[in-house]
């Protein structure tokens, strides 16, 4: 009777004392928990609440009156382009974000896994120096990237035209023809694919910009590949073709999917090169979506407005990485290839 006793009294402490160490790690997170509050959470949210009002400038002085409430209509005159902006038109802009964003991704890719497979070769010498070159153009910093792109493309003085007429004066092509307006051509350079001179201008300096992480990420993949994999599928007949698609892609793929989903992310959002080298032109044409929002809310104080465009602009982006997400399978491990 008595062990009975004390075995329920012991029973019924240790309840609490179960409950109190699961409230210790709580207590842990929380400091995180509220800065996180206070620096993003608070801020999505009341940018939420500011895309349903018609908030100006107006609005940011002490003791102002309230905005007023306009529902879904910020969202409405984005979609429909009814905002009076200068070659503005939605779909046009969210197809071009989109076309620019994929084909980005998509030669960085191959540039960046070519290479990293370029320089595993073995045998190859001055590999680590190679390798040491690859961090290069990410340690500039941005605004020097495309302040010097943007110099490069000048149609008199840049050393792109400089180098073409140099080029073509070997061949006797006068240096006139190469005086090239990259970036504010209007006509479109080839005549079956709608866009301007501007984006492959554009295209070439964020491919010299993105490809190198994508060959670091790869070459991080490639050296955590087994070398006995390689000599077990050559002893069972493989050629260089079926080891490269058997073995190295099956490893590749964990590592390169979700880093080139991540690079969708950042190019879709890549403000510094359309705002410093082709200023979105010409006619808006290179306009991204990130870009016509600063210019919402920094160009005309139209934060109601602009705070719609970002959250139009979360949904887009949340649903093309979660269709990617499910197409790529960019989650699967090395088991279930």
């Amino acid at each position: 009777m008595t062990a009975a006793v004390t075995e329920a009294g012991t029973t019924g402490l240790a309840v609490p004392r179960r409950r109190r160490r699961n409230r210790i790690p709580y207590f842990y997170l929380l400091p995180a928990l509220i800065v996180m509050s206070v620096i993003t959470l608070y801020p999505l949210v009341y940018q939420v609440w500011m895309s349903f009002t018609n908030f100006g400038i107006q609005n940011l002085r002490a003791g102002s009156a309230p905005p007023t409430w306009v529902g879904l209509q910020n969202y409405i005159d984005v979609i429909t382009s009814q905002l009076t902006i200068p070659n503005y038109a939605f779909f046009r802009l969210l197809i071009y974000n989109l076309v620019w964003a994929f084909t980005n991704v998509a030669f960085h890719l191959v540039l960046g896994v070519g290479i990293a497979l370029l320089l595993h070769t073995r045998g190859l010498w001055f590999k680590r120096f190679y390798r040491s070159l690859f961090i290069l153009p990410v340690v500039i910093p941005p605004l020097i990237v495309a302040t010097v792109w943007k110099n490069m493309y000048d149609p008199t003085h840049g050393a792109i035209n400089l180098m073409l007429a140099a080029i073509g004066g070997i061949f006797g092509i006068p240096a006139s023809e190469f005086r090239i307006d990259w970036l504010r051509q209007v006509q479109d350079p080839f005549a079956f694919i709608p866009l301007p001179l501007a984006y492959f201008a554009m295209l070439g300096t964020n491919l010299w910009l993105g490809w190198p992480l994508n060959a670091v990420v790869a070459t991080g993949a490639l050296q955590s590949i087994p070398g006995e994999l390689y000599e077990a599928a050559e002893i069972d007949g493989a050629g260089r073709w079926q080891q490269f698609k058997n073995v190295t892609l099956v490893f590749l793929r964990p590592a390169m999917i979700p880093y080139a989903i991540y690079g969708f992310v950042v190019t879709f959002n890549l403000f510094y090169l359309a705002y410093f080298m082709s200023a979105g032109g010409p006619q808006g044409r290179t306009e991204l979506l990130v870009t016509q929002a600063y210019g919402l809310v920094n160009g005309r104080s139209l934060y109601g407005v602009g705070a719609a465009f970002a959250v139009i602009m979360f949904f887009i982006l949340l649903t093309v990485t979660l269709i990617t997400n499910r197409m790529a399978k960019a989650t699967r491990s090395y088991q279930d290839q």
